[in-house]
C-alpha cells in the first residue's frame, strides 16, 4: 500500500511528555484541593484527553470543576510545561526523510494545537509538517480525522501513526489505516486489542513500513 500522507500523534509517538504532563496536572489537582497524583497513574493515562485523565483520577466531575482543573493545568503547562518535553532520539531523522520521500505530513495531537505547534518547533521540525490539528474539550481525535478528511485530506492515502488506542480506533471510525507504536505509552496488548494495521517497534521499523 502506498500512503502520501501521514498523520502523526504527538505524546508518546514523536517525544516523551510525561515530565510536563505529570507536573501541571499535580499543580491543577493541589490547586483545585485533592491530594497529588502518583507517577505510575498518570503514565499510562497520557494520550487520551485531559478530560478522561482528570475523570480516571477523581471520578464525574462537572462542567465547572473540570475546567476549573484544566485551566490551572495550562497555567502551567502553557508557561513551563511543554518545555519538559523529550524527543524520542530517532524521530528528527524519520519525519525528515519522510518529507524527502515526498510525504504530506501533519500532527493530530489531543493536547491543544497551539501547544502542539510550539513544541514542534522547539525540536525544529515545524517546516517538515503542513498543519498541526488539536483538541479540546468535547473534541475528540476521531472528530479531529473526520475534519481533516472534510476538508481536503484522502482517507485512503492516509495513515494514522500513534501510541495508544485512541490513535487507532479514531484512525478506523474514518476508514484511515493506522500505524501503532509500542515505544510510547501504550503496550502492544492494548494496542493488538484496539486492532491496528500495523504495529511497529521502533522509529526505524516505522520508516522501513512507511517507504
Amino acid at each position: 500500500m502506498t500512503w502520501r500522507i501521514a498523520l502523526f500523534d504527538l505524546d508518546g509517538t514523536i517525544s516523551d511528555p510525561f515530565e510536563g504532563i505529570f507536573k501541571s496536572i499535580n499543580h491543577a489537582l493541589v490547586e483545585s484541593g485533592y491530594e497529588p497524583a502518583r507517577p505510575e497513574q498518570v503514565r499510562k493515562m497520557i494520550g487520551p484527553p485531559l478530560t478522561d485523565i482528570f475523570e480516571s483520577l477523581l471520578g464525574p466531575l462537572d462542567e465547572r470543576p473540570m475546567r476549573v482543573l484544566i485551566d490551572c493545568y495550562r497555567d502551567r503547562y502553557a508557561t513551563i510545561g511543554y518545555t519538559e518535553n523529550v524527543i524520542y532520539e530517532e524521530m528528527p531523522g524519520i519525519v525528515k526523510a519522510l518529507y524527502e520521500n515526498g510525504y504530506r505530513m501533519g500532527v493530530c495531537t489531543s493536547k491543544r494545537a497551539d501547544y502542539a505547534a510550539k513544541i514542534i518547533e522547539m525540536f525544529g521540525l515545524s517546516r517538515f509538517f503542513e498543519f498541526v490539528d488539536g483538541g479540546d474539550i468535547h473534541i475528540r481525535k476521531y472528530m479531529q480525522i473526520e475534519r481533516l478528511v472534510a476538508n481536503g485530506i484522502k482517507a485512503t492515502e492516509t495513515i494514522m501513526i500513534g501510541d495508544r488506542a485512541v490513535d487507532i480506533e479514531a484512525a478506523r471510525k474514518n476508514n484511515v489505516a493506522s500505524a501503532g507504536v509500542i515505544w510510547g505509552f501504550g503496550d502492544r496488548a492494548e494496542l493488538e486489542n484496539a486492532g491496528p494495521d500495523y504495529i511497529v517497534e521502533s522509529p526505524r521499523e516505522l520508516l522501513e513500513l512507511l517507504t
